[in-house]
């Protein structure tokens, strides 16, 4: 039985004792989830959500949660596997942020239309693009129609009040509706304030109560249909419902508030009204603004203007009522948003707030529109001020734009961005090597100059990038690309290299240059191959013209990607997708991907009592390649420089020829892997002479060691490659030794498997 007001206060405990702390709001959704106790997470890491499933995975390793950890290869995949957990009637949360909600969008609809219940916090975010990592709202906004409840937490203390709250509010017989609890990034997610929350777990597991019982998908003794296909009215009658659960949310959040009030002392009603009972003029902001305009209230109160401040604590389901009982004497309402809906005259809520006013006849409120705070502009007591300045010059008379934006700058018409800097000339990167195909054995032949020769080519990614010291992204990436002769366009996914390379209005490209995100570069790419071609066979381009298209992968890049470049495969696009693996998501902080190894640790894969870093070994990815089809495979390291400038050249005249190449080449990240910021190429080399990363090449089916340590006498123990990182010294303890015999074990699996194809061109 969960707790109420009344059990509580007959029991003398009207308050439970909490502890006092200081945190941030994703640390508070973190110990939430602990102390809720849900079943499982399925995530996907992206900034600045990411440390949520950070500090659960930390929490699990110390045995501290039981929260079983799934992670995906993508968020839609990410929110998939949630849905099935809550199918199993289990309490499920994730963490997402801007693009990740975007790409689970299409699975939302689906949890709430078929009513399975689950929490979501958001930690918003600006979406894309141009690529913008800090806060607005225009994520959240995304998830107005999706049938979702949605909570607004002001702060890291509602951070985890809400995520309580969400637990019991969303299933509740009569709601049974999954729910997003939203707050700033950067700003709530990982700014501390001082907090308060439960001593004792229990106090949050007697108040959510048990998991109510209601479709179960795990009892096979009660089969049922889950996601039927409808027909009319079947569908607007489910829709209807919908409807009603989330009008009956209404009622049942103020219950389960007050309820949560007698425990804490803490109360959040959907509408939280700021010196409103007499003001002539408002401001409707969501969270964190709402808190910068109350002292801006503060203010303007102390020069005798009647000043007050609107903010909703739940927009979904939308708080019409409330907000026609506050602006009943209103003569003008600022409304602020985070996002705008182009085209529109107003962002979402600014609608929402004018149909709400609408319905009141005998209200004269003059709505008021500004877009702000984009992009994590920064939103100071000065700029509340103004937005108060605004209306009161409205309500004295003055006109106004009913909406416009708020904070912009002008352009001057006589200045431009430059083209940036300057191209390569042709004949710099051309006629160096040269590639023949023989007509013997059908595989392309490689001539190259000595390495000397070679340096004399220009950097395509000029010096003066971000990128930390030691990284090993743009010597293998430089590396490769002289092995590339003539045009190049240049696609990256986001990642390490994407971020520090391209930061406007600069650029360390010197060749054209594309960004998209993880999941959609293969797919951009083609499309460019393809206009290409088609531009030449209409003669809108010359025949002779020869451009090289780059993609450009990592940083788990090739998880959330792999869709998209298997079909680009299967399609056989001339396009190279090179991949510079440095074992995990490095961009947002350092979480497992498919490409660490077994038990190494990461950000969520912790070492201690209750987990031994990463639970399953890495991902094949040019096998899986190479079982495409496609005309040319290899894998390459900067440490053997001839051979990576020799494959990429022949990668070029597949593209040109055939189609396309894939390559791998494992690079190092001392900042993540725990080690020297000057041991990259010893570390790689340790990994090749090891046998974890052979290097061979796949050329029309046939496959080809290129390095063989064993037959050069140079082969190391597994060992030897991990003791120069931090990430895996425990791995050389005793109490570690069965997690190092079986990646022993895999790497020499794999190696007998490899030399097995080298030796017999029908595997």
């Amino acid at each position: 039985m969960s707790l109420t007001k009344d059990s509580v206060a007959a029991t003398g405990a009207s308050r439970l004792e909490e502890v006092s702390d200081f945190r941030t709001g994703n640390d508070m959704a973190a110990i939430a989830a602990r102390h809720v106790d849900f079943h499982l997470m399925g995530y996907y890491p992206i900034t600045p959500s990411t440390e949520v499933c950070e500090n659960i995975d930390e929490d699990r390793a110390a045995g501290r949660n039981r929260i079983r950890m799934v992670p995906a290869e993508g968020e839609h995949s990410a929110a998939g596997i949630c849905y099935g957990a809550s199918l199993g009637e289990a309490r499920v949360i994730n963490a997402t942020s801007a693009q990740g909600l975007l790409y689970m969008l299409e699975q939302l609809p689906v949890q709430s239309g078929t009513r399975f219940p689950m929490v979501l916090d958001l930690s918003m975010r600006s979406i894309s693009g141009p690529l913008d990592i800090r806060c607005d709202h225009s994520d959240m906004y995304f998830a107005l129609n999706t049938g979702w409840i949605i909570l607004l937490a002001r702060g890291p203390q509602a951070v985890y009040d809400m995520n309580i709250l969400a637990v019991r509010l969303g299933e509740h017989p009569e709601v049974r509706l999954p729910v997003i609890v939203a707050y700033d990034g950067f700003v709530t997610s990982h700014q501390k304030r001082r907090v308060r929350y439960f001593a004792d777990a229990q106090a949050v597991r007697s108040f959510v109560g048990p998991v109510r019982s209601g479709a179960n998908a795990l009892d096979p003794r009660r089969p049922i249909t889950i996601g039927a296909y409808m027909n009319d009215p079947d569908l607007v009658n489910n829709h209807y419902q919908l409807h009603l659960a989330m009008e009956k949310a209404r009622e049942i959040y103020d219950e389960v508030v007050a309820e949560y009030s007698a425990l804490t002392g803490r109360s959040y009603p959907a509408m939280d009204l700021y010196r409103m009972d007499d003001a002539e003029v408002g401001l409707f902001l969501l969270t964190t603004a709402a808190e910068t305009a109350k002292d801006a209230c503060d203010r303007l109160r102390q020069q005798g203007v009647k000043a007050g401040v609107i903010s909703p604590n739940v927009v979904r389901p939308f708080p019409a009522e409330l907000i026609r009982q506050a602006c009943r004497n209103v003569k003008v309402l600022v409304v602020g948003e985070r996002a705008d809906s182009y085209g529109s005259g107003g962002g979402n809520l600014s609608h929402e707030v004018k149909s709400a006013l609408k319905e009141d006849a005998a209200n004269r409120t003059v709505v008021i529109s500004r877009v702000f705070g984009l992009g994590g502009r920064e939103f100071f007591l000065d700029d509340a001020e103004a937005f108060f300045r605004l209306g009161l010059d409205v309500v004295g008379g003055a006109s106004a734009r009913t909406f416009d934006y708020f904070g912009q700058t002008p352009g001057d018409p006589d200045a431009s961005v430059g083209p940036g800097l300057p191209a390569i000339p042709l004949e710099a990167v051309s006629g160096r090597i040269t590639t023949t195909l023989d007509p013997d054995t059908g595989f392309v032949q490689v001539k190259t100059p000595p390495v000397r020769q070679l340096a004399e080519i220009p950097k395509r990614i000029a010096p003066g990038h971000g990128a930390c010291p030691g990284c090993g992204i743009f010597g293998a990436v430089d590396q490769f690309l002289k092995g590339i002769e003539g045009h190049v366009v240049l696609l990256s996914h986001t990642g390490c290299s994407e971020i520090v390379t391209s930061g406007f209005p600069y650029s360390s490209h010197r060749v054209t240059y594309v960004h998209n995100l993880f999941q959609s570069g293969a797919a951009t790419l083609s499309g460019l191959v393809e206009v290409f071609k088609e531009k030449q066979a209409r003669g809108e381009i010359p025949s002779d013209e020869e451009i090289t298209f780059v993609m450009l992968s990592g940083d788990g890049g090739m998880d959330i990607g792999l869709g998209s470049a298997l079909g680009a495969a299967v399609r056989n696009h001339g396009m190279i997708i090179l991949e510079y693996d440095n074992q995990g998501y490095m961009n947002t902080g350092h979480q497992l991907s498919y490409s660490t190894p077994f038990a190494h640790q990461t950000n969520t894969s912790h070492i201690g009592p209750g987990e031994r870093g990463k639970a399953f070994h890495h991902r094949d990815t040019p096998g899986i390649m190479a079982a495409t089809g496609i005309p040319y495979v290899f894998t390459g390291v900067e440490s053997l420089d001839a051979d990576l400038v020799r494959k990429a050249a022949k990668a070029q005249w597949y593209a040109k020829h055939e189609g396309m190449a894939y390559g791998k080449l494992l690079i190092a990240c001392p900042l993540n892997w725990k080690a020297e910021d000057n041991q990259g190429r010893a570390i790689v080399q340790a990994a090749v002479d090891c046998c974890f990363f052979p290097l061979y090449e796949v050329e029309k089916g046939v496959t080809r060691i290129n390095y063989d340590p064993e037959a050069k006498g140079k082969r190391v123990p597994v060992a030897e490659w991990l003791k120069y990182m931090g990430k895996t010294r425990h791995l050389l303890r005793p109490d570690y030794e069965p997690e190092l015999r079986e990646i022993e074990a895999e790497i020499e699996r794999r190696w007998v498997r490899l030399k097995a194809r080298n030796e017999s061109p029908l595997l």
